[in-house]
């Protein structure tokens, strides 16, 4: 059973006292964080930011926020090993490319569904408006056109009502962006 990175009963060193090749002591503040079995993990946080700024900032910290900022710094020392220049920044900016992208994609997307239901709209407009003047009558081929159009602005109003949703708020300036 473990208790705070140690065996019960043996004191085996946490992965950072292994490493720096101190004696564990039972107050050490990388004990909770860095247990025995997960060395790479403390290996990777030292190679970055040392062991002596990691202690300090564990020890300003109040101990409910350790274990965050332990996870956040084993998260950038892992992305700035794979990328020295940039760390996570790289892999945010990746990830917002990607996001740009998909927006462009979507934008895209859903101007061709405008595009053919446009289509589709003149086309039954169409046929509609020639079912109609094939069968008035020569009197009511005067009131027709009225109707028509009448009918035209209910059709085009109950198109434009259609179930098209478009998020404007995440089409912001980044989908333009180069």
């Amino acid at each position: 059973m473990k208790e705070s990175g140690r065996k019960q009963g043996a004191m085996s060193p946490c992965a950072a006292c292994k490493l720096l090749r101190r004696r564990c002591a039972q107050d050490c503040v990388f004990a909770p964080y860095f247990p025995a079995d997960e060395p790479q993990k403390f290996a990777s946080v030292h190679k970055v930011f040392g062991a002596s700024n990691v202690n300090k900032m564990l020890q300003e910290l109040p101990e409910h926020q350790r274990s965050d900022a332990v996870s956040s710094m084993v998260y950038e020392a892992n992305a700035r090993v794979r990328d020295p220049v940039y760390g996570c920044v790289g892999a945010i900016s990746s990830l917002q490319q990607q996001i740009d992208a998909l927006q462009t994609q979507l934008a895209i997307a859903q101007a061709e569904v405008v595009h053919m239901r446009m289509g589709q709209f003149s086309t039954s407009s169409a046929t509609s408006n020639a079912a109609t003047a094939t069968t008035c009558s020569p009197d009511q081929k005067s009131t027709a056109p009225n109707h028509s159009h009448h009918h035209n602005h209910q059709t085009t109003k109950s198109f434009f009502t259609m179930d098209m949703v478009v998020d404007q708020a995440n089409m912001g300036e980044s989908l333009w962006s180069c």
